[in-house]
């Protein structure tokens, strides 16, 4: 998280140093922002900070938006900046440098924009008012933010990556299934975020993918379109063998055994379990071997965590997970799998498992092979379909254990040294 605290301050000033060396103007620098080197030391100077998200993450319960920003904001939290944050919900507990200001949700579960509005002029007309504006996606909506210049949106999905996904899922449908909406609605969708999109003054987008996007079609000034892969602490999501060992042996999975696969996040369609439980359905009835030899733990809840019980006791659904037991999830597996039929936004698993050390196979969406399983030494991309996804299953079973291990350390290394990449100046 070390370059992270600067990103507000460097929207705001445009200039900041890279490795001590000439000063560059982030504002127009064109790649993502993963790759400068900020100190890691405590900043000279504090900033208070504003966010907006619709919901603070509630212990294991919580999307990908939700433990973004809950990861982000602790960490500008531990490193001294004032962080208040506007949300329907707050934490048991107090946390230092963490101010919450909450409200009821409107009936779709949004912020109400007149309450949370009225909530941050107070705090911003004090002898203090805020250095950065910062809202997860649109937790501030733009009849709002239209007149906060020191403000930053990051987003989490937009229209134009989600066609993408409507178009999988039509051609996954089964026959018997209602069609989705139509994509001519989701095109008109991409027209009303081109015309209001740059009512907010920056934006971070979480893909090299997206943020090309946000540049071509939704027509953002380069200046004002950043990339900055999402983050993940290092000091939870890293291999430690014990701890991967702790819950094998609480799960009665044998040390030096079967092969672990394993999925993590919601359970639920558009994040392809139809797809991959469909593929080991097949193969566990055309292969008894690798039936035996595999186990696929699942962490998470939704309405397929009942259905894999189906596919025999080789399979374990832990349910949702917090993130301590989550660290044990990642260091149990031997791979794990992410059969996404989204192909917005940028996952937070995957880069949890990467910074375990273990290799992702996932779904071939522009997100994630622009941005994570860039080459085959780090990973295994798939098709959205079941024979392409078990094409890969049957790979994986095949490169056993020695292979992923290699994998595994050649992602992570890769993850390490896009965030500590001040070790090789030639990063820049």
């Amino acid at each position: 998280f070390s370059f992270i605290p600067i990103l507000y301050k460097c929207q705001l000033s445009s200039n900041c140093y890279s490795f001590q060396k000439p000063v560059i103007d982030l504002l127009t620098f064109p790649s993502s922002w993963n790759l400068l080197y900020f100190p890691s030391d405590h900043p000279p100077q504090t900033l208070k900070i504003a966010l907006f998200v619709k919901k603070w993450p509630q212990s294991s319960h919580a999307g990908g938006l939700e433990r973004h920003a809950l990861t982000l904001h602790l960490a500008l939290a531990k490193r001294g900046h004032q962080v208040h944050i506007f949300t329907t919900s707050s934490p048991n507990t107090s946390i230092p440098n963490l101010v919450f200001h909450l409200s009821e949700p409107t009936v779709g579960g949004y912020l109400n924009q007149t309450v949370v509005w009225s909530q941050f002029r107070t705090q911003n007309s004090t002898a203090t008012p805020f250095d950065i504006v910062h809202t997860e996606s649109v937790g501030l909506m733009h009849a709002q933010a239209k007149d906060v210049t020191n403000l930053a949106v990051t987003w989490h999905g937009i229209a134009y990556e989600s066609i993408h996904s409507d178009i999988i899922q039509e051609l996954l449908r089964a026959p018997e299934e209602q069609q989705a909406a139509m994509v001519t609605k989701k095109v008109m969708r991409v027209v009303e975020e081109v015309r209001f999109f740059p009512r907010y003054s920056h934006h971070v987008a979480t893909s090299d993918h997206a943020g090309d996007i946000l540049k071509r079609i939704y027509m953002i000034p380069e200046e004002r379109v950043h990339i900055i892969l999402n983050g993940v602490d290092e000091a939870i999501f890293r291999p430690e063998l014990s701890l991967g060992n702790e819950l094998k042996h609480e799960l009665g999975i044998p040390q030096n055994g079967s092969l672990i696969l394993g999925m993590s996040g919601r359970l639920v369609k558009d994040k392809g379990h139809p797809l991959i439980f469909q593929a080991l359905k097949e193969i566990f009835m055309e292969n008894n071997r690798f039936q035996q030899s595999v186990v696929l733990v699942i962490a998470g809840d939704g309405p397929w965590g009942a259905r894999y019980k189906d596919l025999g006791a080789n399979i374990l659904v832990l349910g949702p997970l917090g993130r301590a037991d989550l660290a044990k999830f990642y260091n149990a597996i031997d791979i794990f799998v992410h059969p996404t039929l989204r192909g917005q936004g940028l996952d937070q698993t995957p880069l949890e498992a990467i910074l375990s050390g273990k290799p992702v196979m996932t779904t071939r969406v522009a997100s994630l092979t622009g941005s994570v399983i860039v080459g085959p030494e780090l990973g295994y991309t798939f098709s959205p379909t079941v024979e392409s996804l078990k094409k890969t299953l049957y790979r994986v079973w095949k490169d056993g254990k020695v292979v992923l291990e290699k994998k595994g350390k050649a992602a992570r290394q890769k993850r390490v040294e896009i965030v500590h990449c001040h070790q090789n100046d030639s990063c820049i």
